[in-house]
């Protein structure tokens, strides 16, 4: 889990590495990264009264007539930037918290959002840990799609020319105190995997933000560039964010019962959860797959999920419950595959766990697990097993989150308002943007 470093830390090896700056970052509603850098001389005032900042021009943040926010940093996220000079001029990172002048939290700051439904699962006894599987593809440039390879899932040298890649990644996300459990080539050419060793969902989602920028920079460093896009290449692969979580309290594993009556090795608690990511998970939709292009991603006849349904080998389902393996009680959880990499992580995290604890309070039933290929049912098989689908494209998406109570209450009103209205602006371009393809269709014929 994350070091627990505390400010005299930070401030004692910012004055013994000689490191003269240490960025601050943090996320506007849309999970872009955002940051300034603070001097070392201005850093111990930092830790105690926080840096001034317009939060007008940020996505999501505040209005212009009050637009005054402040950054606090967060010591216990300190690292130093890898890809940044280390002798001497090393600069330092940190996440910051985001407050109002009058000291209260921003209701608009995404790593707030979940630390307040993180604080409410705490309340009821639970712990979250998140292991999320973020997908990537390499590019010979941002201007188009070339591949660097042809391989396929787990293929290894000649065809995966980005295995040192992975390898310079895994090594600078170890630097930067991020656990990885391991990395591999994935089943489109010249797409990829590296898979962090869970943690609890804030650290994690700190982890994500790092991650992503982490495979860029290396990426970049190396003349070429990586993409988290959900889907940018037509008949291939798309690129998920599967995210496995679970739930602790002081006694163990809050999902693992090995006296199950159906067998699945799941307590009450874990199928209430499951229960709740499944009623909700086309009002979060929106948050977890954020993009237009994330709809292109969720079609059938390729991996990512398409239905609403769980199972447990089943890797067509939208939730999969891992086979429990005795002696493996800890690891006992649930997969949520619909996700993908370009979420926001916080707000992913906190709808995930809202929906999941909604499952609980509201003491959901299970359905029954899906045990046929869901992609080979017809619309007869999949209403008779109470199968839903997942939203067409993101303006059913926000349709539905607008509508949402639970996704309003889960991330307030502040964030959920902004949301709807970008999101609805962004659909309303699409919808009226005439696309080449239309172009390459009619024009010639009409």
């Amino acid at each position: 889990m994350a070091a627990q470093f505390d400010k005299d830390y930070v401030l004692k090896s910012v004055e013994e590495r000689g490191i003269r700056f240490v960025r601050f970052w943090f996320t506007d509603v849309l999970g872009f990264l955002k940051s300034f850098a603070v001097t070392d001389t201005e850093l111990e005032g930092a830790f105690e009264e926080g840096m001034g900042f317009d939060g007008s021009s940020i996505d999501g943040f505040t209005r212009i007539q009050e637009s005054d926010m402040v950054a606090f940093p967060d010591p216990s996220t300190f690292q130093l930037l890898p890809w940044r000079p280390q002798a001497g001029d090393g600069v330092g990172r940190m996440f910051c918290d985001i407050l109002k002048p009058d000291g209260t939290p921003f209701e608009g700051d995404p790593r707030y959002a979940l630390k307040r439904v993180l604080k409410k699962a705490a309340g009821l006894g639970y712990t979250m840990y998140v292991g999320p599987e973020l997908e990537f593809f390499y590019f010979a440039d941002s201007d188009g799609t070339e591949f660097l390879d042809q391989g396929g899932y787990f293929d290894l040298t000649p065809l995966d020319v980005a295995s040192d890649l992975r390898r310079e990644t895994v090594l600078t996300l170890e630097k930067l105190g991020i656990p990885v459990e391991y990395s591999h080539h994935e089943v489109a050419p010249s797409q990829h995997e590296i898979d962090l060793r869970y943690q609890d969902a804030l650290t994690m989602a700190d982890a994500v933000m790092t991650y992503r920028l982490t495979v860029k920079e290396v990426a970049y460093a190396n003349g070429v560039y990586a993409t988290f896009m959900p889907k940018p290449v037509q008949g291939m692969n798309g690129s998920g964010m599967h995210t496995h979580q679970s739930l602790f309290t002081k006694d163990g594993n809050a999902m693992f019962d090995a006296n199950d009556p159906e067998g699945y090795n799941l307590s009450t608690i874990g199928k209430q959860y499951i229960a709740g990511l499944l009623k909700y998970a086309p009002e979060f939709c929106a948050i977890t797959n954020p993009l237009i292009n994330s709809y292109k991603r969720l079609i059938p006849g390729y991996e990512a999920p398409v239905y609403v349904s769980w199972a447990r080998r089943n890797r067509s389902a939208m939730v999969r419950v891992p086979m429990y393996k005795p002696g493996k009680e800890a690891a006992t959880r649930v997969e949520l595959r619909s996700p993908d990499p370009s979420a926001n992580p916080y707000l992913a995290f906190a709808v995930m766990l809202g929906a999941g604890l909604k499952g609980i309070e509201e003491g959901l039933e299970l359905m029954p697990e899906a045990s046929n290929n869901i992609f080979r049912m017809t619309e007869t098989e999949l209403e008779d097993a109470g199968i839903k689908l997942l939203p067409k494209d993101l303006g059913e998406a926000i349709e539905l989150f607008e509508q949402s109570a639970l996704m309003k209450d889960i991330l307030g009103e502040h964030i959920h308002s902004f949301y709807v209205e970008n999101k609805k602006a962004e659909w309303a371009e699409y919808i009226s943007n005439v696309s080449q393809w239309e172009l390459d269709r009619y024009l010639s014929i009409i």
